[in-house]
């Protein structure tokens, strides 16, 4: 199999699978599409790729990537009834990019090899725009069997790609340090802009000056403009964070470690979805802070 000749399959056409397999068209590999979502799979097919079932698309499939949201349905796509596993050829690769435990990826690693199986724990980072744009950050660990079988993938989807070793699980570890501090920094984005707003400044200036000085980060940057411009359309939705971060606030109690600033943004994620906006963009976390100070946003006149 040559890079250029390698067949994949994204499962998950989200926001990040979408651009994924985006960029796997873009370079040059065949891609067959799944999802619940049958416009998804339309629009991909609209780009070139392909419908994909597991029966049909599974045994001409090289690199299966797996995004979709969590653990469960991780489980429920790969090794389920009807599963994809179960219609892969032998030493086949499969890349789990949905943020999960680590003791869970392992668990998937070793389901995959007893089917002979390769797997590549392999989380990402960087968004829909990076994604795609075949720019992501994506966090691996596995054998070097399973990376230079995901390579032809890995190389279309990724700027970066972190080599953290051979043993499954360091890269859903990375994943969820890099999940505390976007989670944070997102919550701390929508304080800001509601401290802002109480100041009576404008936000479109506020995100000009921070922009430049030292309490500038890549969340308040990327998600501030969203709040200024009252646009909460889903590049990655609120309800994402109460999952993630109860990833973190699970892992960090089993090691009897205090994240008091991780537990603080669980509960404004947790409170924004029970206000109603799980579904929307997660800068929507500030209106949180702006309606329980009686505060209006722009969008929200």
């Amino acid at each position: 199999m040559s890079a250029r000749g390698a067949t994949c399959t994204v499962v998950g056409l989200g926001s990040m699978g979408f651009g994924m397999a985006r960029s796997l068209l873009a370079g040059g590999r065949r891609v067959f599409g799944a999802d619940l979502s049958a416009e998804r799979v339309e629009a991909l097919a609209a780009l070139g790729g392909e419908a994909g079932a597991p029966g049909a698309a599974g045994p001409e499939t090289d690199i299966l990537v797996c995004v979709v949201l969590n653990a469960e349905q991780s489980r429920a796509v790969l090794f389920g009834p009807d599963g994809w596993a179960a219609h892969l050829r032998p030493g086949a690769v499969i890349l789990g990019c949905a943020t999960v435990p680590p003791d869970f990826a392992r668990e998937m690693a070793a389901e995959a090899e007893a089917r002979g199986l390769l797997y590549l724990d392999a989380p990402i980072s960087g968004g829909a725009a990076k994604a795609a744009e075949g720019r992501l950050s994506i966090m691996a660990a596995g054998t070097a069997e399973a990376f230079a079988a995901a390579r032809p993938a890995l190389d279309a989807m990724a700027e970066t790609v972190h080599d953290l070793g051979a043993a499954p699980g360091a890269g859903s570890a990375m994943k969820a340090v890099n999940q505390l501090l976007a989670g944070v920094h997102i919550a701390a984005m929508g304080e800001a802009m509601g401290f802002a707003t109480a100041l009576g400044l404008d936000l479109h200036k506020v995100l000009e000056v921070i922009g430049v000085s030292a309490g500038d980060s890549w969340m308040f940057s990327n998600r501030g403009p969203h709040v200024a411009e009252g646009d909460y359309a889903p590049r990655s939705a609120v309800t994402i964070w109460p999952k993630d971060l109860g990833i973190v606030a699970g892992i960090a109690a089993g090691a009897g470690l205090p994240v008091p600033m991780t537990e603080t943004a669980l509960a404004r994620f947790r409170a924004a979805v029970e206000a109603g906006w799980g579904a929307e963009d997660d800068a929507a976390v500030a209106k949180l802070y702006a309606r329980e100070a009686g505060l209006t946003l722009p969008g929200e006149e």
